[in-house]
């Protein structure tokens, strides 16, 4: 055999690989005649066809078997000794104005991998949060908690942002009625944005049993789009306003949360250490975030297209199954939507291996299992989570995966310009 790699354009390059007829044809008769000792054929008991007759059927197919296992086979040897480490797959072609009479020729393109180079980082700059938690941040997590609790009863006054409004409708575009425009004991709370802002601002300062009309005009994104950007007239009609009671945190609280002795403090100490995971994890990401910026600058490669391809594929893919499970129709999704994503993915792909390789940033088995004890501490029985994870080589090779990442992101915090920045726990989670 024999296999000449010639270098092509960039990282594409090309094998000429020479597969012997008379190896090919003896390995398909070799086939063929263990095939024909149980093979069923009408006219024939099984194992008693011709051997004729059994190659006219399924010759064909044993060749193209045996062709395409071998030019594989051959493949893998020839990358072996031209020590070439591939991307993707290769394209076999046969060459052209051949014989095969003796010797089949067929033309392997593919591509390598490429040779990352990272340039020096100490000139990059990278912000770290620093949170410091307190009573007012656990207070404040203690009472999101308590109005997702909450019940509404009847009172007589205005109503306001946070009250429970039950009311009739009826909506007119240029005078006629339209579809969704009419209502009866609707209901809504004020400020949660279930209702246009116009709608729910003509409602506060309203009681029981007061009416009103006023106009509005609906968004020009809005979701009907028979009715986006258009002037609306609407009369309502107020039949219920209710104020907000909040659980007081008590015994009853906690053991609702999850504390069965109803534990308040036990509580706030377990809200706490949640709210400190949180921190945890988004200095973490945003972390992450800079960490990768910072590389694709600091970083060039060329990027293998057929490894976009596949990244661009299997991305399109995703985003299809996830709208089937959501219950969105189904539409033929263009490639070039996800080509962006697929490249930036790819390429700090490659840069990360490199990096890791280069500086011997390989997971430990204690790394590994601290991240699976960090994931399962939100669940009510952690040693199980831990044990599902164990069990499955997918989740263990996405828990590595986040093993490798944080190796990165500590080993280039180490290179580059990092500043703590105090940052109070509502700016974290972007809600300041």
């Amino acid at each position: 055999m024999q296999a000449n790699l010639e270098v092509l354009e960039g990282l594409v390059r090309r094998l000429d690989i020479s597969v012997p007829m008379d190896q090919l044809e003896s390995e398909v008769q070799s086939r063929l005649k263990r095939l024909a000792r149980n093979v069923k054929m009408d006219g024939f008991r099984p194992g008693k066809a011709p051997l004729g007759a059994v190659a006219r059927q399924h010759g064909p197919g044993l060749r193209q078997e045996v062709l395409g296992e071998t030019l594989q086979s051959r493949f893998g040897e020839a990358v072996q000794a031209h020590q070439l480490k591939i991307a993707g797959y290769p394209r076999f072609e046969p060459k052209a104005g051949q014989s095969a009479t003796t010797e089949m020729t067929f033309s392997a393109s593919f591509e390598v991998y490429p040779e990352v180079k990272v340039d020096d980082l100490s000139s990059g700059k990278i912000s770290r949060p620093v949170v410091n938690l307190g009573d007012d941040d656990v207070a404040k997590t203690l009472e999101v908690l308590q109005k997702q609790r909450r019940t509404f009863e009847s009172i007589d006054r205005a109503a306001a942002e946070g009250d429970l409004v039950r009311f009739d409708y009826q909506g007119t575009v240029d005078g006629a009625a339209f579809e969704g425009g009419k209502g009866e004991d609707f209901a809504a709370v004020i400020g949660e944005g279930r209702l246009l802002k116009d709608f729910e601002q003509s409602l506060t300062g309203l009681k029981a049993g007061d009416s009103k009309g006023f106009d509005l005009t609906f968004p020009a994104e809005y979701g009907a789009k028979d009715l986006a950007g258009k002037a609306a007239h609407f009369e309502v009609q107020v039949k219920d306003v209710q104020a907000p009671v909040l659980p007081p945190v008590d015994a009853e609280f906690a053991k609702a949360l999850g504390v069965e002795d109803g534990d308040v403090d036990k509580l706030k100490a377990e809200v706490k250490s949640n709210l400190e995971r949180e921190v945890k994890r988004r200095v973490q990401t945003k972390l992450k975030e800079q960490v990768m910026e910072l590389l694709l600058q600091k970083s060039t490669l060329d990027l293998p297209q057929s490894l976009v391809a596949m990244e661009t594929d299997r991305l399109m893919k995703m985003t299809e199954a996830d709208m089937q499970s959501r219950g969105v129709q189904t539409m033929k999704l263009a490639a070039d939507m996800f080509t962006g994503q697929a490249e930036r993915r790819v390429r700090l792909g490659l840069i990360l291996a490199e990096i890791v390789q280069a500086h011997k940033l390989v997971s430990q088995p204690e790394q590994i299992r601290a991240l699976i004890q960090e994931q399962a501490q939100s669940y009510e029985e952690p040693e199980q989570v831990v044990q599902w994870y164990y069990q499955s080589p997918e989740r263990m090779q996405e828990i590595e995966s986040l093993a490798l990442e944080e190796n990165v992101v500590a080993w280039v915090a180490g290179q580059a310009q990092v500043e703590d920045v105090t940052t109070s726990f509502d700016e974290l989670m972007g809600r300041a």
